[in-house]
């Protein structure tokens, strides 16, 4: 078994451990879904669940393989819909980060920017005041007040940092 289908099957056993341990109390997503109206079936809830329990900005077919594990009756084309419909109501919010595939993460209420593994596909998310405060200079620089921003940095591991005390995160 691959390291790919290790995390899955870990992420689903969480999910499916949440579900039955917790069948009363949902998600983050679940509880937004429900707050914008949105009507949850089961299957729903199964895709909010594995979506809300995910640090790895999954595509949509990681989100069905991770469906899956818990209910095999749960079609792409379903999770395809459900993760639209997510992404409509801005429970969702869609990147690409230039692997010829959108990856999703909850739309959060805090910023941050992304650092990918190019070589991995890994996304680590970070929060850096000093970038922030350039990037505010650099607009205002320019003539203009900064209303917004993505940052997305490209990178490969630095073997020799990463042993000499970066370690993974």
């Amino acid at each position: 078994m691959g390291r790919y289908d290790r995390e899955t099957r870990r992420a689903a056993l969480r999910v499916a451990g949440s579900c039955s341990r917790d069948s009363q109390m949902p998600s983050r997503l679940e509880q937004l879904c429900q707050d914008k109206g949105l009507r949850m079936t089961e299957q729903r809830r199964i895709i909010a669940r594995v979506l809300s329990d995910s640090d790895d900005h999954p595509d949509v077919e990681l989100v069905h393989r991770r469906a899956t594990a818990i209910d095999p009756r749960i079609s792409i084309a379903t999770v395809y819909r459900t993760v639209r419909l997510f992404e409509e109501a801005s429970i969702l919010k869609r990147h690409d980060f230039g692997e010829g595939r959108a990856r999703y993460e909850e739309t959060s209420e805090t910023h941050h920017d992304h650092l990918i593994d190019v070589q991995s596909g890994r996304v680590i998310e970070f929060q850096n005041e000093e970038i922030e405060a350039l990037q505010r200079k650099v607009a205002e620089k320019l003539g203009y007040r900064l209303v917004g921003h993505r940052l997305e940095l490209y990178a490969v591991a630095d073997g020799a940092k990463r042993t000499a005390g970066g370690g993974k995160r």
